[in-house]
C-alpha cells in the first residue's frame, strides 16, 4: 500500500518500515489482539535499528508535553508573547519569517529571534527604543523561564498530590530513557540530543540510573569544555590486573538549544545548582536575564550557531549522526528547525544510515522534510497511538538491549526446539 505525503497527514495513525505502510485507525484501549499484531511487525524492526553501529536520539518538546500529559498535568508554553509597543512589528516580522522557512505559524522562540534581531539594530543606530526593548525582552525571558521550570514545579506537585500518576509517568519516561541507553558497553554509547530547555531527560536519567556524559565538569560549579571530552565510565574486573569493563547505562548527552540552568559568567558557561521542580529561576545581582540566561531560541540561518558554545554543540551532533551504519531516532521533534534538518539531510546522504521518525502528528513542517529526503531511508510511525509516550513504552518500544535472561532463554528454546522435534520422529518411526 503505497500512501502519498497528503494521506500521511490526514491520517489518525500512521506506519511505515521499511516497504510496509499502513494507515492505521484508531485502536480502541481495551483492544490487546490488534496491538499485538502491529508489535510484531514494530517491536522486532526497532530492536535491530538499536544495534545499529552509531546510535543517536533526538528529542523536542513533545517529549516533555507527553510526560507531562502521561501525569495529568500541564507543560510549558510555546504561545505569543507580549513585547508592548514592539509586538505588532515583532509579530510582523517573526510570523513572515516562520513561514518562509516551513515552521507553520510563529511561536515564541521565533518572537525572540525576531526581537533580538530587532534590539541589535536599534543598539547600532543608539536609538532609544533600544533600552525599552531590552526591559521588554528581559520581562519576555522572565515569564517563559517561569513557564519552563512550570512543567517541572507541575511533576513535582503531582508527586505529591498524586503519587501513582506521577509514578506511572515516570516509569514510561525511565522506561523510554533506558531503552536506548542499554546498549552492550562495548558498542558506541548512544548519543541523546535535545531542543528542550527543560530538565526532564536529565530527571528521568537519574531516576533510571542512567550516567550522563555531556561537556560540563565539576561538582560544585560545573563549566562547559570547548573541547568534546573522550572520558567515560568503566571498572576494573575482579583478580584482573590493569583490565577493565566499560559500564553499562551510559549515554552522551548535548542540549542543543541551552538549557534553563545554563548561564554566562565573563564569558565561560556554568550550569547552575537549580533544584527541579523550582518554580522561578532568579538572577545574580546586576545580571538580566538577556545576557545571562543560555537558553538559545534562534532556528533561523545555520550562521546563528556560529557563537558560542553552541557551534561546539552541533558540531557534536554533527559528528555524531553524519557517520556510516548510523541511526537516529526522533521523538516529540517536530522538524521546525532549519539549522538541525540540514545536519539530519547531510547524515542521509550516506546511504547506510536510517532516520525513524516517532511524532504525534505529521503536520506541514514534516511533510516539507519528508518531501525531500529519500523515503527509502525513513521509518515513520505517527499519531496517538504510536506517538505518545505512555503507549509507545507500552505496547511498541523493544525492552532493555541488555536483557541476557531473555535472549539466553529465547535462544533455549529455539536450541530445544529442534531436539524435541528430533525425539518426536523417533517415537513416530518406533511406532512405525
Amino acid at each position: 500500500m503505497k500512501c502519498s505525503f497528503e494521506t500521511i497527514k490526514e491520517a489518525k495513525n500512521y506506519l511505515k518500515i521499511g516497504s510496509y505502510e499502513q494507515v492505521v485507525e484508531q485502536i480502541a484501549s481495551n483492544d490487546d489482539s490488534t496491538r499485538e499484531t502491529y508489535k510484531k511487525q514494530i517491536e522486532p524492526w526497532l530492536s535491530a535499528a538499536l544495534q545499529s553501529e552509531h546510535l543517536s536520539l533526538l528529542l523536542g518538546a513533545g517529549l516533555t508535553m507527553s510526560v507531562c500529559n502521561a501525569a495529568g498535568v500541564s507543560s510549558s508554553s510555546m504561545n505569543l508573547a507580549d513585547f508592548g509597543p514592539f509586538s505588532e512589528k515583532i509579530n510582523l516580522f517573526s510570523g513572515k519569517s516562520a513561514e518562509r522557512l516551513g515552521r507553520g505559524k510563529a511561536n515564541i522562540e521565533d518572537q525572540l529571534r525576531t526581537a533580538y534581531s530587532l534590539l541589535a539594530g536599534y543598539q547600532i543606530d543608539n536609538n532609544d527604543n533600544a533600552n525599552k526593548l531590552s526591559e521588554c525582552l528581559n520581562n519576555v525571558l522572565e515569564k517563559f523561564s517561569d513557564s519552563i521550570l512550570g512543567s517541572e514545579f507541575n511533576i513535582e506537585k503531582c508527586k505529591e498530590n498524586n503519587s501513582k500518576q506521577y509514578e506511572e509517568a515516570m516509569g514510561y519516561l525511565e522506561s523510554f530513557l533506558f531503552t536506548f541507553a542499554s546498549r552492550n558497553a562495548t558498542r558506541d554509547r548512544t548519543h541523546i540530543f535535545t531542543t528542550n530547555y527543560d530538565r526532564f531527560i536529565e530527571y528521568g536519567c537519574d531516576l533510571a540510573g542512567i550516567k550522563i556524559l555531556d561537556r560540563f565538569w565539576g561538582k560544585i560549579k560545573p563549566k562547559f569544555e570547548e573541547n568534546p571530552s573522550s572520558i567515560d565510565y568503566y571498572y576494573h574486573t575482579p583478580d584482573a590486573k590493569n583490565e577493565f569493563r566499560y559500564a553499562e547505562g551510559v549515554v552522551r548527552f548535548t542540549k542543543l538549544h541551552g538549557s534553563v540552568d545554563w548561564y554566562e559568567d565573563a564569558g565561560t558557561v556554568y550550569r547552575d545548582a537549580l533544584n527541579f521542580g523550582e518554580e522561578h529561576l532568579k538572577m545574580p545581582a546586576g545580571k538580566s536575564y538577556k545576557d545571562h540566561l543560555m537558553i538559545y531560541p534562534n532556528s533561523m540561518k545555520s550562521v546563528e550557531t556560529a557563537f558560542y558554545p553552541y557551534a561546539e554543540l552541533f558540531r557534536d551532533f554533527s559528528f555524531a549522526i553524519c557517520r556510516p551504519n548510523s541511526t537516529l531516532f526522533t521523538f516529540g521533534y517536530g522538524f521546525g528547525d532549519t539549522h538541525i534538518n540540514k545536519v539530519i539531510k547531510e547524515m542521509l546522504s550516506i546511504p547506510s544510515t536510517h532516520l525513524i521518525v516517532m511524532a504525534y502528528n505529521v503536520d506541514d513542517r514534516i511533510l516539507n522534510f519528508l518531501k525531500t529526503i529519500n523515503m527509502a531511508q525513513i521509518t515513520l510511525l505517527a499519531g496517538a497511538e504510536f506517538g505518545t509516550i505512555d503507549s509507545l513504552v507500552k505496547y511498541y518500544l523493544p525492552k532493555a538491549s541488555i536483557d541476557r535472561i531473555t535472549e539466553t532463554a529465547s535462544r533455549l528454546i529455539e536450541n530445544r526446539k529442534g531436539y524435541t522435534d528430533l525425539q518426536k520422529g523417533d517415537d513416530t518411526h518406533d511406532n512405525g
